[in-house]
């Protein structure tokens, strides 16, 4: 199973041009923004290149983590003993990837994976430190809606195209 690491790359950049839209004044940022009792000039004292650089590295993370879950073939080479390459697969193995090897490789599988990775996952993790935290339902939801938009876009990317 080859692997299209440009795809990865560009599925990690979906969390810096979608955060751009979302939390943009005319979308979701004015609300986060007085949710979080920010202000435009204390928004402006973060170190933007140390932001978007770890940003984009935490990313590529969760793309590794998508992949696994939005391209099923993944757990297959796990259970033969890894690729195919390293003379370790199983014989079975040549006989799965002829039948099943791109079954459920598209854009919209991924997309469904990716959101219910989102919902799943990611809503409940902002949930639980949102409300320890004292946050508003306003701040959860305008969180897990992002991510839950990222990891659609995301997992379609990753699932489609890696």
């Amino acid at each position: 199973m080859q692997i299209n690491f440009v795809a990865l790359f560009i599925a990690a950049i979906v969390t810096l041009v979608t955060g751009f839209i979302w939390y943009s004044p005319k979308v979701f940022g004015t609300i986060w923004m007085k949710e979080n009792n920010l202000t435009q000039e204390e928004l402006r004292k973060g170190n933007m290149l140390k932001i978007f650089g770890l940003t984009y590295l935490f990313s590529l993370m969760i793309t590794m983590t998508l992949m696994s879950l939005t391209i099923h073939q993944s757990g297959a080479i796990g259970m033969v003993g890894g690729p195919p390459l390293m003379d370790s697969a199983k014989p079975s193995f040549a006989a799965f990837m002829a039948d099943y090897g791109m079954a459920y490789r598209t854009f919209k599988h991924g997309a469904l994976h990716g959101f219910m990775s989102g919902l799943f996952f990611a809503f409940p993790l902002i949930g639980i430190n949102g409300l320890f935290e004292r946050k508003s339902w306003k701040y959860i939801f305008i969180h897990a809606g992002y991510w839950m938009l990222t990891l659609t876009l995301m997992g379609g990317i990753i699932c489609g195209f890696a």
